[in-house]
């Protein structure tokens, strides 16, 4: 066995999954378990997923694929086959954790669910991550990723109010979720193994990892003030306004939250009740400090402004000014007013922004990982947390296909360099 450095030393994960898992095996490898990813012989498919390193288009630079599986050791291994599965059950005796995403039953006809492999080793850990769970009328469903994360509840929120909703375009962000959420189920499947001696199966649903983050934010936003996007507001301050908070109300005020500036965009939104005294006053009366000279803007009541009871007029007026003077400054100029005089304004990161942000700097957030084979060094996103003792880190780049096999399967496992050869010729390795 590999040995690493971490609060998860020595433990070893068997990771099967596909998109749907694959941050799983990343986070557990990255508290320093060892972690192998078995893909089937030829390549697992996530590695076809995009982007790719220069846009070139080749299951060793799919840059989806190194995200995720950067701390994993990889293995071929076919585990429909009789011998696979002979074999697997060998990683099994030795191992701690099995990660997998298969369609429920998949395993169990293969003879390697949870009931078998808790036969070879009664203290293994079956972390099952599936669209929605191992029981319930739809257990048996495919789902893409848009469909978990609409059927999670969260594609209602986000969108235009004259259109249907939409996702979040980038990857994979319900998969994600469900990732996130089995990593910590196989942390607490652990704790109650060292305290009663005994393994578990982890039934991890991604509709239900979605679900579990809608009630915090998406019906807030949406069934209650309807608002989605950023452009239509509805009197959201106003708790003395019944119309206000009614849901399916009809009463909207057009409000901007995202401003242009000098050098990009920044956050900003005219509070009203008492949070206009605690937020807009002080950044109005920091504009007419810099110069802004508008009689409408001097003379403006805060103290009886709200969005229950103002004009659409009123409001337009505000942002007029506003925008225009917006656009003289900088995000790091808006920021810092902010900051020294205390109201909510915040800028709008991009990737570079983000990349040069002096406290993810100063924390060293950013890791740098050489890929030889690449003839570059990527930069990756830092541990998920900073720990005093055995920190998360990020240790090796993602395995090529078999990048392992020699090692696991000669050395670990003590197959002869016959024995292997004959296993590749079978397309069992």
């Amino acid at each position: 066995m590999a040995q690493f450095d971490g609060m998860l030393s020595p433990y070893k994960v068997l990771d099967l999954t596909d998109e749907k898992g694959l941050l799983c095996g990343k986070l557990l490898g990255d508290m320093g378990a060892d972690v192998i990813k078995i893909e089937r012989p030829g390549g697992d498919a996530a590695r076809n997923l995009g982007p790719f390193f220069h846009d070139e288009i080749d299951p060793e630079k799919s840059l989806f694929w190194l995200a995720y599986n950067a701390n994993k050791r990889g293995i071929t291994l076919d585990i429909e086959k009789a011998e696979g599965q002979e074999i697997f059950k060998k990683l099994v005796a030795t191992a701690d954790f099995v990660i997998e995403s298969f369609a429920p039953g998949y395993l169990d006809k293969l003879g390697l669910g949870y009931a078998g492999l808790q036969k070879i080793n009664p203290q293994i850990i079956l972390v099952s991550i599936t669209p929605f769970g191992q029981t319930g009328p739809y257990k048996d469903y495919k789902a893409p990723d848009i469909v978990a994360w609409a059927m999670g509840g969260q594609m209602y929120c986000y969108g235009d109010t004259d259109r249907a909703p939409v996702r979040i375009s980038h990857h994979s962000q319900a998969y994600l979720h469900a990732g996130a959420e089995a990593a910590a189920g196989a942390m607490m499947a652990l704790y109650h193994r060292h305290a009663a001696g005994e393994g578990q199966q982890v039934d991890v649903s991604v509709q239900e990892c979605v679900a579990q983050i809608v009630y915090t934010y998406c019906w807030n936003l949406w069934k209650v003030i309807r608002r989605r996007g950023d452009d239509a507001q509805p009197n959201l301050y106003a708790p003395n306004n019944p119309a206000a908070m009614r849901p399916n109300t009809d009463v909207h005020l057009r409000v901007t939250h995202i401003w242009p500036c000098k050098d990009g965009y920044i956050v900003w939104l005219y509070w009203g009740g008492v949070q206009a005294l605690r937020w807009s006053a002080p950044m109005v009366n920091w504009m007419l400090s810099e110069g802004v000279d508008d009689a409408f803007l001097k003379n403006f009541d805060w103290r009886n402004y709200s969005q229950a009871t103002t004009t659409q007029e009123i409001v337009d007026r505000l942002e007029k000014i506003t925008r225009e003077f917006f656009l003289t400054r900088t995000r790091r100029e808006l920021y810092e007013a902010a900051t020294k005089h205390r109201f909510m304004l915040y800028p709008v990161f991009n990737i570079e922004d983000i990349l040069n942000d002096a406290q993810l700097k100063e924390r060293n957030f950013w890791s740098e990982l050489t890929h030889e084979d690449l003839g570059a060094a990527l930069t990756y996103p830092g541990a998920f947390a900073n720990t005093s003792e055995e920190p998360p880190r990020l240790r090796f780049a993602a395995p090529h296909i078999g990048q392992h096999n020699t090692q696991v399967y000669e050395k670990e496992l003590g197959f002869s360099n016959k024995e292997i050869s004959a296993l590749q010729k079978a397309g069992v390795i």
